[in-house]
């Protein structure tokens, strides 16, 4: 297995969150109070130091079930974002710097002909008739966020935001999220980019036949991944996975991003104090994994555009909250 469920992970610092707690007790700061405690905890130390090099990593990514037809984006919408995220544009880039982060795009299996060391494949099989990656692809994917979060936490970034960019990545986000919590099709979707009644038929139904193929097998979540995730879905997962394992927080956004670190937890117990939920999306398989988590979100915008943008708006509150702590 390429996740050691055997030994959980350290968890951020109970003690220094204790004393963090205790110094505010009467602040009248509310959750600030605590989600300034939890910064100091994964820090390490009491008072927090000011969070300064916050970083955004998108994660990007097409998907073979989306060519059913069951988005309002067109297919050629993901590679076309991402040029304008890697040109400094975009709603990404915008949001980070009012928030004062920095962005960094990750292809991972966008539909177009590139290669890299960032690279895994041209989209995924539809998860609905066909497995999403080979064998080889999947320890590829695992291999490239686990390097990415080493690169960022090793050039200085002391929180870290994960981002999503793919047409249908909700779709894909859903069906893992159903198959591993026995939840129906049509309890687990939402409106993605915004569609029609006979677009969410066709979402449900694929949603339905990709839970079929894995039924029985949630034993063996990496075989899950492998068949019925996607390539830049399965990198998130590493990449929340290996932050935690740095010792470094991790924001969260929406659907994809929240369903990526409650596999995390799954598959490398203990990432899950690491993490704090930025936001609440409508999209119901946001809500089902945060509850899993036991997050509560920052704030509450219907954000669901994807690549860091609504956690990027919570970001605020908590380099707020660690100053507040440290005054």
């Amino acid at each position: 297995m390429l996740f050691d469920a055997t030994e959980p992970l350290a968890t951020p610092d109970q003690q220094v969150r204790e004393e963090a707690l205790a110094s505010a007790a009467l602040s009248g700061t509310g959750r600030l109070r605590e989600l300034g405690a939890w910064v100091a905890a994964c820090q390490g130390t009491f008072p927090p130091r000011p969070l300064e090099r916050c970083r955004v990593v998108v994660f990007a990514g097409d998907h073979g079930v989306a060519r059913r037809g069951m988005s309002v984006l067109p297919p050629e919408h993901s590679v076309q974002t991402a040029a304008d995220i890697e040109r400094g544009g975009g709603a990404v880039n915008v949001l980070a710097r009012a928030a004062g982060a920095s962005v960094r795009l990750v292809d991972v299996s966008l539909d177009h002909e590139a290669w890299g060391e960032e690279r895994v494949r041209r989209s995924t099989g539809s998860i609905d008739v066909e497995d999403a990656m080979s064998v080889e692809e999947f320890a590829r994917a695992v291999e490239i966020g686990r390097r990415v979060a080493d690169q960022e936490v090793d050039s200085g970034a002391d929180l870290l935001i994960p981002g999503d960019l793919g047409v249908g990545n909700t779709t894909v986000a859903a069906a893992v999220l159903g198959a591993f919590t026995a939840t129906e099709p049509v309890a687990v979707i939402g409106p993605g980019s915004g569609i029609t009644d006979e677009l969410w038929k066709i979402k449900v139904s694929a949603i339905r036949d990709a839970m079929f193929r894995v039924r029985g097998t949630t034993g063996t979540p990496e075989e899950v991944l492998r068949r019925i995730a996607s390539p830049d879905l399965v990198a998130l997962v590493a990449f929340i996975a290996q932050a935690a394992a740095r010792r470094t927080p991790v924001l969260l956004d929406g659907a994809p991003v929240t369903v990526a670190a409650y596999l995390a937890e799954r598959l490398s117990p203990g990432t899950a104090p690491w993490c704090q939920a930025g936001q609440l999306t409508p999209e119901p398989a946001h809500l089902i994994a945060l509850q899993a988590l036991e997050l509560t979100p920052l704030v509450a915008l219907d954000m669901n555009a994807g690549q860091g943008t609504g956690a990027l708006a919570a970001l605020p509150l908590v380099r707020a909250a660690a100053e507040l702590l440290a005054d």
